[in-house]
């Protein structure tokens, strides 16, 4: 029987020198900086699980532990990790690992961190912050009073501007150097594009909202003041960052500023696996790890997968041996196949399908069930012909794709509805609101809001105007509601207050009423797991959850799966029994990151089987 305490069991060697290392003492001391290399499949999660286990169980204190992750999911089931690992060392007297509570991604952090001194940032405390769409529709309404939507040639629509703007925030880099090397058709409006922004931040400013890049701008101001950055730091003893490879400039430069001799800090990550390059994400972040402090940095690294065969790691190995730079690591594994990965050439998209197709059914024929095969593409519009093919031919398939949780207009609706309560100068917000009552359009909603504006009583003026007489039915019922919401103190029942306003104008604004109604449901439910309002909007806005209405259907046990490589390749590790083929691969052509999809009812053991 091992001698390791339960806590430590079933690690190899590997991960239980990453997991302890530099854990001392009771309670242990800030450990030197830390980088754990993990190759895919060697149990990154499981050892940084039992690293954070190890220090909860030596006695540090789990409200003095960040764990910084890739997603909020990937937080939750951390910290499940972890208090299953502290209850099998000391049942229920076990150090409690739920005391964890700075847990999730730099962004919710840095939200949190801000709410806590937005006073000394010049901040609003109710400030609510924008996801992507809202972003873009402010910039949007900039852009036309700004007059840039009205000129004789073309300029960039307000999704290009936006992804500009993100990128001159996230890389560091200035507009110019942005415009010269990923969008060069827009070199001609560098200085429209740069009082754009300007005009956007005034914007911002105004109505007291953040979007997305914000939040770690201002948290990388606050630690630039040095009492505001020693407050900070003396928050956090240990800190540890998941998927290192997939952060950004900014992100790196916020890390070494909350530990700036590297104690305590450990990073996980892989910079083979640097493939998303979301906001500026460089890999440059996880080569220059080992220069970025004072005080030496030690690197172990997890080699053993137990995740593929013989044959793909010596593929796998070979490609990573080409690299011009890197950390050099050998993957390896115990399980031998005769199996060996193909690459084929084929003429155009026709072949393509034509392949794929003829491959599923005679991996079929060899008794590889459909359940277990996975076709995955590059982006969504890749699958067209493959759908129509295996329609023509009988095949039963399952799409994962689609539109995120926070894009369907219905859930952007009744959250619009608590941002303007929340905070009624969010001008995006009450344009979006006003315009779900009849006979109110663009300009209406923007003169209605602004004479509730010039009469200083906040929402409660809005009873007082004189709407369309198309809207002055529900003008009373939604000015009752608003002021309702605003002045709420509990958080329970809000939404089934705004669904009771709501869901009669449902069949109205949008077709399909009964999957939307669905949706609302979820949303409700997700809602119950947060304490106030301003919390639910905050995170729904930074890691929003998938729609139940967005999914293709429940897959049955017959049922062959395909979708974009970001979705599978995240959602279904550790299945090894699965066939797979790639259409479209192309350098740098891996898609963005994966939405979290329903899995099929009758695999309640195992819900992710049959993807990869």
């Amino acid at each position: 029987m091992s001698a390791d305490p339960p806590h430590l069991r079933g690690l190899d060697p590997a991960q239980r020198e990453a997991a302890t290392f530099g854990i001392a003492g009771r309670p242990p001391a800030p450990s030197p900086p830390l980088l754990i290399l993990a190759g895919a499949g060697t149990g990154k999660t499981r050892t940084l699980a039992h690293r954070v286990a190890h220090l909860v169980v030596q006695g540090a204190d789990p409200r003095r532990i960040l764990l910084l992750t890739f997603t909020r999911r990937a937080a939750e089931e951390l910290i499940r990790r972890v208090e299953r690992l502290c209850l099998e060392l000391a049942g229920p007297r076990a150090p409690l690992a739920e005391g964890i509570v700075w847990a999730g991604t730099f962004h919710a952090v840095a939200a949190r961190l801000l709410r806590h001194h937005a006073e000394a940032l010049g901040l609003p405390p109710a400030f609510t912050v924008l996801d992507r769409a809202d972003s873009a529709d402010l910039l949007d309404l900039v852009r036309e009073e700004e007059g840039l939507a009205r000129i004789d040639r073309r300029f960039p629509k307000k999704d290009t501007c936006l992804a500009i703007y993100g990128l001159v925030v996230n890389s560091g880099q200035s507009l110019e150097a942005v415009l010269r090397r990923r969008f060069p058709w827009c070199g001609e409006w560098h200085d429209e594009l740069k009082g754009l922004f300007r005009a956007y931040a005034r914007a911002k400013a105004a109505q007291g909202v953040l979007d997305y890049d914000d939040l770690l701008l201002a948290l990388e101001r606050a630690l630039a003041e040095p009492a505001l950055a020693a407050e900070l730091r003396g928050l956090f003893d240990h800190v540890l960052v998941d998927e290192y490879q997939d952060t950004n400039p900014l992100q790196g430069r916020i890390l070494t500023a909350l530990a700036p001799d590297g104690r305590g800090v450990t990073v996980v990550g892989d910079d083979a696996q640097a493939i998303y390059g979301f906001r500026a994400a460089t890999v440059r972040n996880i080569l220059d790890f080992p220069n970025a402090f004072t005080t030496p940095v030690t690197i172990v690294k997890l080699e053993r997968n137990y995740r593929s065969t013989r044959p793909i790691l010596e593929a796998a190995n070979a490609v990573m041996g080409l690299a011009r730079e890197g950390f050099r690591k050998t993957l390896r594994s115990e399980r031998a196949s005769a199996q060996k990965p193909r690459l084929v050439h084929l003429e155009d998209e026709h072949a393509q399908v034509d392949h794929v197709v003829r491959s599923v059914l005679e991996a079929r024929e060899q008794g590889l069930r459909l359940a277990d095969q996975a076709v995955l593409f590059r982006t969504a519009h890749h699958s067209a012909q493959l759908e129509v093919e295996l329609v023509r031919r009988g095949i039963p398939f399952v799409k994962y794709g689609g539109l995120k949780f926070l894009e369907a207009a219905h859930v952007k609706d009744v959250l619009a509805i608590l941002r303007l309560a929340e905070n009624p100068a969010d001008r995006v917000a009450g344009l979006r609101v006003l315009q779900l009552l009849p006979g109110i359009g663009p300009g209406t909603a923007r003169r209605l809001l602004d004479a509730a504006a010039a009469r200083g009583r906040g929402l409660a003026g809005l009873a007082e105007l004189r709407p369309p007489a198309a809207a002055r039915l529900l003008w009373a019922e939604l000015a009752t509601l608003l002021v309702e919401l605003e002045a709420a103190v509990l958080w329970p029942g809000q939404i089934e207050r705004v669904r009771r306003f709501y869901d009669p104008l449902l069949p109205e604004l949008h077709d399909d009423p009964a999957p939307r109604l669905a949706d609302l449901d979820q949303l409700q439910a997700v809602a119950q797991r947060f304490s106030d309002r301003r919390r639910f909007l905050t995170e729904l806005a930074l890691d929003p959850p998938a729609a139940a209405s967005d999914e293709a259907g429940v897959p049955e046990c017959g049922t062959s799966f395909f979708g974009e490589n970001g979705e599978m390749t995240r959602a279904g590790r550790g299945h090894p029994r699965i066939s797979s083929s790639c259409r479209d691969r192309a350098a740098g052509s891996l898609p963005s990151r994966a939405g979290r999809r329903r899995p099929c009812r009758r695999w309640p053991q195992n819900p992710r089987r049959g993807r990869i």
